[in-house]
This record gives C-alpha cells, sequence and structure tokens, in this order.
C-alpha cells in the first residue's frame, strides 16, 4: 500500500502540495480556533477547517506548484541572490492575488453575498499583505535556498499552516468594512 502511495506522488507530483495544503490548512484554522476563539475539541468549527482544507487542497496546492516550477526555470539556481528574486518576485505577483482570493473564496464558502466578499477584500488586504511582506520573502528565501526543488511546496505547505493560522485570525476579525461609493 504505501509503495502505492508513494508511486502516485511521484507520479503526479503536485498531489504532494495538494494533500499537504488539504492537511495543514485545516490544521491552522484549529490553531486559530483554540488560541483566538478559546474552542476545544467540542465546540471546533467543523466546518471552517472543512473550507481550509477545500481551499488549500484545490487552490494553495495547485497554485504553489505550478509558481515553484515556474520561479525553478526562470531562476534555476538555488544560490542566495536568486532564491531572493524568487521570493521577491513572489510577493508582488503571486501573493496579492492569492490574498484577494482567499478572503473572497472563503467569504464565498461562507455563504456570503459577492459585496460582502468584495468588501471583506477591501477591509482586510492592505494589512493581511503587509504581514505577508515580512513573513513570506523570509520563508520563501530559505525554502528556495536550501530545500530540494522537490520538497519545495511541501516546506512552503508547513509554514504556510502558520500563514492559514493567521489568515484565519483575519478572517475572524470584524472590522468595518470600507464600501466604495
Amino acid at each position: 500500500m504505501f509503495k502505492k502511495v508513494a508511486h502516485i506522488f511521484t507520479e503526479y507530483k503536485i498531489l504532494r502540495g495538494m494533500v499537504s495544503y488539504a492537511v495543514l490548512w485545516p490544521v491552522g484554522s484549529l490553531i486559530e480556533q483554540t488560541l483566538v476563539e478559546k474552542r476545544n475539541w467540542q465546540t471546533y468549527n467543523w466546518n471552517k477547517c472543512l473550507r481550509f482544507g477545500l481551499y488549500g487542497a484545490c487552490i494553495m496546492g495547485p497554485v504553489m506548484y505550478v509558481w515553484v516550477r515556474t520561479a525553478a526555470r526562470i531562476w534555476p539556481r538555488s544560490d542566495f541572490r536568486s532564491s531572493l528574486s524568487k521570493a521577491i518576485t513572489e510577493q508582488f505577483t503571486v501573493d496579492p492575488t492569492l490574498i484577494c482570493t482567499f478572503l473572497f473564496v472563503m467569504s464565498l464558502l461562507e455563504q456570503k453575498t459577492i459585496a460582502e466578499a468584495n468588501a471583506e477584500v477591501r477591509g482586510k488586504f492592505v494589512d493581511t499583505y503587509k504581514v505577508g511582506a515580512i513573513y513570506w520573502p523570509t520563508v520563501q528565501t530559505i525554502n528556495f535556498t536550501f530545500v530540494p526543488l522537490h520538497n519545495q511546496v511541501v516546506c512552503t505547505s508547513f509554514f504556510s499552516m502558520i500563514w492559514s493560522a493567521f489568515l484565519a485570525y483575519e478572517k475572524h476579525l470584524k472590522r468595518k468594512q470600507q464600501t466604495s461609493e
């Protein structure tokens, strides 16, 4: 059985990232629910965990797989300078898109309207991006420098678990939504 699973993950490399995100993103949600919302096993919002798992598996895993492979083609070396270039490029291209997508899609999965989802993006994007602008370039520079290419998506998913806990916290915050006239 283990050999079959290992063969599938070797044959279809994208699945490693999808499975790791499907597992680790709900864990990030549980971390947030435990530390911020003060929930426990009996009171966890399991639907929230499911939403995080679906988002992680269906969006984050594939997007990060494609990004890591694309970055490796553009900057094939793993020296510090190339790794920093990958991380900075990710910060200005991939990350804003993923933050907006997360806030919007998760709002829709919470059965909010499109207008409410747009308001959530407008109200929470800048603060979320500011934190990501410190966190992700540091993580990804280390990842791209020291982790072999075939393990970079899985490594990113581990640090993404911490990020998903932060995103769950951001989603949990009730901020005054700014609406455009």
